[in-house]
């Protein structure tokens, strides 16, 4: 068959006999995803917004060392706030994306985990120079040389963009001793010789501006220590709760605990895509986007959440309890050093849930083997929400969070989620809805949940073809009826392109699944 003649797109790249990223597998990416996990567990200073913040970093640094391989994706410049260029890619190179991604991951993972031991240091390099090896004997040196240059380049363009959103060095300024906590009725007191941890962190720069701005929620419940009042009831059922947990609520409890010294909440988000990937046999393009996405997703949530929790200041359960039900009273798993509203594994295991049901649907069901055997694990889900909310419900088990506070960083991290996927749909090649070169092409409406009418004006539409995220071809359309029915599709973000055969022509548009 022979190609079609025109491709009609915005911002794409031409660059030299390069084939596109998704003719490589993923396994790159996903290595250096999985060694990541012992950098998040060893490498001193990285609690939890730390984390987050290096995962959406590394995310991006993957996604814009890809990206001029992907034909159907364009660049975040311009698309993330203050992120105003990057290294351009030369046009006449022939890049091989597995050695610009091998060297712009091995480099802003190094720069990101500043303060790795030594030993975890040379391991990452090894990993690099392991890769180096492989493919310097598989493409030719040229080829080689530009691709490594271009992967440096973009992952010391991405930490350089890193330094200016406030988080830069967080490691060493977890708890801070300029802040003072407020003092008063149904305000966060530090428990035993706690200190607040990182009480400045959602003041950094996000990555979408509205993930700090308009899903900010309001206010917890009012404070009471009246037995009739609504706060004084959400009090209890932690008291009860953890006082008659079962052995499996005891168990999901410990599973997503991931305190400190372990993979931690955002890298246990990070591992369940990472075995995902793998367990499908991801391509490049698709790890690029989903690792990107979920990172991203994952820094603001902690970002949404630490503003949140400073701005309220929530009193923990073990404090109200104690002062109020009984004295005694002790949760099941450790208080941590920062107010209770709202739950920051409810905000981002919310946010996961979105950006993995972007990837693979509503009804994908998964085993999360993140912990092995430990805690009753591995253990099964029929879908992500379904995991979300068990890592929510689990902060209740374990005592240290009221269920408004998880019910509330549900819905912001889901709010985040659904952003970061606007945010990625806005990058995917498509034409302006204006006269372009004479073509015209809508769908409406858009987003849709049963049916997608067309319009073509200048091009007549012979075929339609319809992509996930995936890149994965999910319906071919050639009846000449001007609608479709997309009532069995799962939400989410797909491409739909037209093509006009007897031009040679295409058109690709970006379709939203309600």
């Amino acid at each position: 068959m022979k190609k079609l003649l025109l491709i009609i797109c915005t911002a794409s790249f031409s660059l030299a006999q390069a084939q596109d990223a998704s003719t490589y597998d993923a396994t790159v990416p996903n290595h250096y995803f999985g060694f990541g996990a012992k950098l998040i567990k060893e490498t001193p200073g990285f609690t939890p917004p730390v984390i987050s913040r290096a995962l959406g970093f590394t995310g991006l640094a993957l996604y814009e060392s890809t990206v001029p391989g992907i034909p159907s994706m364009t660049s975040t410049v311009g698309a993330i706030p203050e992120l105003t260029s990057l290294t351009a890619p030369d046009g006449n190179a022939n890049y091989h994306w597995p050695t610009v991604v091998n060297n712009a991951m091995a480099a802003v993972m190094d720069s990101l985990f500043g303060n790795a031991t030594q030993l975890n240091k040379d391991s990452l390099h090894d990993i690099r120079d392991y890769y180096n090896t492989l493919f310097q004997g598989q493409i030719p040196t040229g080829d080689f040389n530009d691709s490594k240059s271009f992967g440096e380049a973009i992952a010391n363009d991405i930490f350089q963009f890193s330094k200016t959103d406030g988080g830069h060095l967080g490691y060493t300024a977890n708890f801070p001793g300029s802040y003072v906590p407020p003092v008063g009725p149904g305000m966060w007191e530090a428990f035993g010789a706690q200190v607040a941890m990182q009480p400045y962190w959602g003041s950094h720069r996000p990555f979408v501006t509205d993930d700090t701005t308009g899903v900010i929620p309001g206010p917890p419940p009012a404070f009471s220590t009246d037995i009739n009042s609504a706060f004084y009831a959400y009090a209890y059922q932690v008291y009860y709760q953890v006082n008659n947990n079962t052995s499996d609520q005891v168990s999901i409890a410990q599973y997503w605990a991931d305190g400190g010294g372990s993979i931690s909440p955002p890298g246990h988000s990070i591992y369940m895509l990472r075995n995902i990937l793998r367990h499908e046999n991801a391509n490049l393009e698709t790890a690029a986007i989903a690792y990107a996405k979920m990172g991203i997703a994952l820094s603001d949530a902690f970002l949404a959440c630490w503003k949140t929790k400073y701005i309220y200041n929530c009193t923990r359960p073990v404090t109200y309890i104690q002062d109020n039900i009984d004295n005694a009273w002790v949760a099941l798993i450790g208080t941590p050093p920062f107010p209770e509203y709202s739950s920051g594994h409810s905000s981002q295991s919310g946010a996961m849930s979105e950006i993995m049901e972007s990837l693979y649907g509503t009804s994908y069901a998964f085993i999360d083997s993140t912990h092995g055997t430990n805690f009753g694990g591995p253990r099964s889900y029929n879908n992500f929400d379904e995991a979300a909310e068990e890592a929510a419900v689990s902060r209740l088990y374990g005592g240290i969070h009221f269920e408004f506070g998880n019910n509330t960083g549900l819905t912001m991290g889901r709010e985040i989620g659904e952003n970061i996927n606007d945010l990625f749909a806005g990058l995917a090649v498509g034409v302006a809805d204006n006269n372009t070169d004479g073509f015209i092409f809508e769908m409406y409406p858009n987003p849709a949940s049963d049916v997608v009418n067309f319009y073509s004006k200048g091009f007549k539409i012979d075929r339609l073809e319809v992509y996930n995220m995936m890149g994965q071809q999910v319906a071919v359309n050639t009846s000449s009826t001007g609608r479709m029915d997309i009532s069995d599709f799962a939400s989410g973000v797909y491409a739909v392109n037209a093509y006009d055969l007897s031009k040679g022509a295409m058109v690709s548009k970006t379709l939203v699944k309600k």
